[in-house]
This record gives structure tokens, sequence and C-alpha cells, in this order.
């Protein structure tokens, strides 16, 4: 650094120091002339810029700043302006430009994309695991646990990294995981899922607050979850573009789904407790005695399945009017949620492999339950679901499942009964 930048930079420091008020245009005729000082071009980067976005004289230091860039001719400027956020830049003219005419420019009218792709892949996520193990020596099965990693994660840098460091020093030495052999293994993964979506971290918050902030994104991700709506990518769809610019959504081939497993997760739980959710009487049925389905640890999902029979018909009786898949899974996660809040987790799988239709999968303390959800549409379309499930078994190489039907017919015989389909055995509950 040279004699005339140092000098420069120090009268900064005093001016800041001995000003009660640090007025802006002083701010930036100092920078301007750091500019016009320095040997090589400067270039100015600014952190977590969407959280400063509230603020009225962050939002006036950065119209001031594009008006010095426009005019860098006559008044030296930075070369380059880097805003590291979530946010687009574009978003961030609404609080800058919030007319009309300029609603698709961005706050200096030039942005350059950012393509390098910040998500983890399945074999990058092995390769860190494999330099782990080089120093832990703990015997996973480094490429069954970065799928699992990447299944849940889909690699999103946060919750990749979050879920090994809960591993690593939370779960291993507890409870069940004595040490890190224990601990990186399925059921410890599933253990650190379960506690990563019971912590309060800053994702989380963040991504809530969007939905808070921005009505329509709020109606289109609720759609999407219990809706079913099937959502076309449109990069001109303001709703579509803030869900994927704020990590809750992405593109896959031409559709807009929900990124991962765990913001999936996030974002029922989210929907089933928000507003009146809670005072929903089938929601405070589950909660009562909710001690009753855990024997020995293990969660008895066939008394879950029973007790629901007889309290959703307790509550709606011959009064329930007819709904579609979408409909009876929120009711249904509405009673689940308080029975195994706080020790297991669910997440609703859109697509197997073999991109055929599944409804929710439960993991309670290293146990998987495939619950499928049906509405009666008569004995064929009835047993296409048996054997749906019976392949879904399959996929998850389990013996047993789970049926859920809601039938509208009034001669329907409501109760549980198992059903044997080869090998497999299918607990069916109709309501």
């Amino acid at each position: 650094m040279t004699f005339r930048e140092n000098e420069v930079l120090d009268k900064l420091e005093r001016t800041s120091d001995n000003a009660p008020f640090f007025l802006l245009g002083k701010l930036f005729t100092i920078l301007s002339e750091l500019c016009d000082t320095a040997e090589k071009p400067v270039v100015m980067i600014i952190d977590e810029v969407d959280s400063a976005t509230n603020n009225q004289v962050f939002l006036d230091f950065l119209a001031q700043l594009r008006g010095y860039y426009l005019a860098r001719e006559d008044s030296p400027s930075f070369q380059s302006v880097i805003l590291a956020g979530v946010y687009d830049v574009k978003n961030i003219k609404r609080k800058i430009r919030p007319d009309e005419a300029h609603k698709v420019n961005s706050p200096w009218n030039i942005a350059a994309d950012f393509k390098v792709n910040m998500s983890f892949s399945k074999d990058g996520i092995a390769g860190m695991l494999r330099d782990y193990e080089i120093d832990h020596h703990t015997g996973m099965n480094v490429d069954e646990m970065a799928g699992l990693i990447y299944d849940y994660t889909s690699g999103y840098p946060f919750l990749v990294s979050r879920t090994c460091k809960l591993i690593d020093e939370d779960i291993a030495g507890s409870g069940a995981f004595p040490d890190w052999a224990a601990a990186w293994t399925k059921e410890g993964f599933l253990e650190a899922v379960r506690k990563l979506l019971s912590e309060k971290n800053t994702l989380f918050e963040s991504l809530m607050g969007k939905l808070q902030d921005y009505p329509e994104l709020n109606q289109r991700i609720y759609s999407m979850l219990f809706s079913g709506e099937k959502v076309i990518f449109s990069p001109f769809d303001t709703s579509i573009d803030m869900a994927i610019m704020l990590g809750f959504a992405k593109n896959e081939g031409g559709n807009v789904i929900i990124s991962n497993r765990i913001f999936e997760t996030v974002l029922y739980d989210y929907f089933l407790t928000a507003g009146d959710a809670q005072k929903n009487e089938i929601f405070q049925m589950g909660s009562q005695n909710k001690s009753q389905f855990i024997h020995g640890g293990h969660l008895d999902i066939t008394l879950v399945l029973t007790k629901y029979v007889d309290h959703f018909d307790s509550i709606y009786g011959d009064k329930m009017e007819e709904f579609d898949e979408e409909e009876g899974r929120r009711r249904f996660l509405l009673y689940l949620r308080p029975i195994i809040n706080g020790t297991g987790n669910y997440y609703i799988e859109p697509e197997t492999r073999n991109a055929r239709r599944m409804d929710i999968v439960v993991d309670y303390h290293g146990e998987q339950f495939i619950i499928e959800l049906k509405v009666w549409r008569g004995n064929a379309y009835h047993e296409r679901g048996e054997k749906q499930l019976s392949d879904y078994l399959d996929y998850f190489h389990l013996k047993k499942g789970y049926m859920l039907s809601y039938n509208f017919n009034k001669k329907k015989e409501i109760g549980v009964k198992e059903i044997h389909i080869g090998d497999r055995v299918l607990v069916e509950a109709v309501v």
C-alpha cells in the first residue's frame, strides 16, 4: 500500500472517530479519493447485504454509491461492487428505486451473473467424508453416508455442513451412539436430522421470515405442498423467481420442486403449526396421551392408525366432506406431528428413483415406516395402490407397509386390518 493510500485511510479513520455525525457525502468524498490514489482498481465487497436492506441509512448508501458509479469518469469510484447475500441484486432495487419503470432493472443497470454451482454433489460429499475418515477411522460406509446426506440435503452447503457437525460433535458419545463408529451410521444420521429439524437456526428463521414478508410466495409454497399444485418453471413468474432465489425451490426438468427433503419437512411443520392449526381438533387428539404410542422406544404405527380412525370418525363422522389426497395428508400430519415431535420426523417423498408417486415416510429412532394415503375410487384403483405400496417396500427394503384410505362411500367399513401380498404385510386403515 502506498503512502498516499495510507494517508487517505488515516483520514477516513480520523473523520469517523472525531465527527459526531458522519455524513455520507463526506464518506464518499474520501472513498473517491482512495480510488483515485490506489495503484490498482479498487473493488468494494459488502457481505450480508440482504440483512441490511431494511436499514434506510444502508439504502441511502447504496443509492449514493450508484450515483458515484455512474459518474465514475468525473469522480473516481470503485471498479466493481460485490453485494454478497441471498437476494438477487434485482430485488434490492425495490427498496432503492421503487418506481415501476425500473422494476426489472438492477440498481446499477448492470449485473454479472454468478454461475458457480455452490451445492455439493454426492461425490463431493463422499470426498470430504473420506478425508474425515482418514483422520478419525470411524469405519463408516462412505458411499452410503454420502448418499444419505445428499438424499436429504440435495447438497445444500449449510445443511451438509450442519448434519456432519451434529454427527461429529453431538451424536457421537451420546446415548445409543457411544463413539464415532456408532454415530456415522444411518441411525446416527437420522438422529442428526431430527436434531437439525428441531433447532432454531438462522437459515430456518430466515426462510420462515421470507414467507411472512412475501404473501404470494407463502401461498405458492403452500399450494405446492398441500394442494399438489404442479408448477411449471417460468423465469417471469415473480413468486417462482423469489422461491428459487431464496433457496426454497429449484428448477428440475422444467418443473419447480422444493429444494430438498429437509426444507420440505421444515415447511410442512411451519404450515401445520401456523395460525390456528394447533387448535384443530384432530391435532389436539394426537396431542393427548401420545405416550401410549411408544413401547420400549419404538413407535407403534399400527396403533397410531387405529386411534386416528377412531378420532377421525368421532370428529367428522357422516359430516365428512369429500377431499383429495393432499387434504387427507394434511389432516393425518396434523394428527401425527405431535405424536412424534421431538423424537421422530417425517418427510414426503415426491417420487422414488423409478419416478413413481409415494407419500409419507416416518423416521423414528432409526426405524422407517411407509404410509401410503389414498382416497377410495373403486376396487381397481385401490388394488393398484396396494401393488404400488408393495413396490415402495421393495425400494426401502421393508416387509411391512401401511395404507390410510379415505372412503366417502356410505356403506364403507371403517377400521384397521392386515392384508398379505406375497411375503409383504400391508396394514390398511379405512376412515
